[in-house]
């Protein structure tokens, strides 16, 4: 009988059931610090997208109160515009001969948040549309009338604000009559500029006091 040559066993090597315990126990681990970071990073970008947002919204409605006083006009038998100290009213022409509308610019308290605001009237094409909508705006600021706020427009959280109008070379208190000139009622003569100071909350991207001024050109106040 031929002899077969002599078999070698081949010893085959795999995990042990500890090995492998281990191994899962560090790819858990490894997952778990990879989604810490995927949520992390999650977080920093929301928190990113907030601010960029919060900052746009901002300078969108810096833009629009500088578009306001840019176009301002003065009607027969109307008033330009009106600071009471707490909200100012303003008669403004529309872009592309849209008509005149009254807006309104005022701080309140909305869901318990002062914020600052900004009110647009219906195109008005009367004296009476005009004086109704004028009564409309200061209502609103007063919150005396709540069915007018879907007009509004919510800028942003505002703890404080003030103005002042560039008068006779020198900025003043709107209310004071300091530059209006003899025969001249206090806060009814257009101002040569107006400072507006916002004191914006801390939890705002850019906290702390910002100023921005308005100057008027010949045009500003016109009648059209």
């Amino acid at each position: 009988m031929q002899r077969l040559p002599h078999q070698h066993a081949v010893q085959e090597s795999g995990f042990t059931l500890v090995e492998l315990l281990v191994a899962l126990a560090l790819m858990a681990l490894m997952a778990g610090m990879a989604w810490r970071v995927l949520a992390g990073m999650q977080t920093a970008m929301e928190v990113n997208r907030r601010h960029a947002d919060a900052v746009l919204t901002l300078e969108a409605g810096l833009g629009q109160w500088g578009a306001d006083l840019d176009a301002l006009v003065a009607l027969p038998q109307t008033r330009t515009l009106e600071w009471d100290g707490r909200a100012l009213r303003l008669t403004r022409r529309l872009p592309g001969d849209e008509g005149t509308v009254v807006v309104c610019w005022t701080r309140a308290e909305r869901d318990g948040v002062s914020q600052w605001l900004r009110w647009q009237s219906a195109p008005v094409a009367t004296r009476e549309a005009w004086l109704t909508a004028w009564t409309a705006a200061n209502a609103w600021a007063q919150g005396a009338d709540t069915s007018t706020r879907t007009r509004e427009i919510r800028i942003t959280a505002l703890p404080q604000w003030q103005l002042f109008y560039y008068r006779t070379g020198a900025w003043s208190n709107p209310l004071s009559s300091a530059g209006t000139g003899p025969g001249v009622e206090a806060n009814t003569s257009l101002p040569e500029g107006i400072r507006l100071v916002l004191t914006l909350p801390t939890t705002h991207p850019l906290p702390g006091t910002l100023v921005r001024d308005w100057a008027r050109n010949h045009t500003a106040g016109a009648s059209p």
